[in-house]
């Protein structure tokens, strides 16, 4: 009895080294490098994020609501290199920022044209 736990022991153990390692190898692909990241940039991104949540809920009437459905971070292609974290929500909208700055550089919502950098 003591031999069957060990086996099931070691496969967790196993299983978990697999696990952590394919999790760190996708993490790399997606360009989710934690040891680029400064802490301060997540932290002024999440401000920012929060901040335009809070604003849209003010303005529900015209983007439909603020609920977040998901949050991912993607490689900039059009910029050619950086990253930029893209917000959708469930009404589905959407808003980009940039990682570095916490600048919003991309939203499927009319009010916040203005606030866009120009493109020229």
């Amino acid at each position: 009895m003591k031999g069957f736990i060990l086996v099931v022991i070691g496969i967790i153990a196993a299983l978990l080294i697999v696990g952590g390692a394919v999790a760190y190898s996708f993490m790399n692909e997606l360009g989710v490098n934690m040891n680029d990241i400064d802490s301060n940039v997540m932290n002024k991104v999440k401000d920012k994020v929060s901040n335009v949540a809070s604003s849209e809920s003010s303005d529900s009437s015209q983007s439909g609501g603020s609920d977040i459905i998901s949050e991912v971070v993607k490689f900039n292609g059009q910029k050619g290199e950086g990253h930029y974290r893209e917000v959708t929500y469930k009404d589905g909208g959407f808003r980009q920022y940039d990682t570095e700055t916490g600048e919003l550089i991309g939203s499927s919502y009319d009010s916040d044209q203005e606030n866009l950098p120009s493109m020229q």
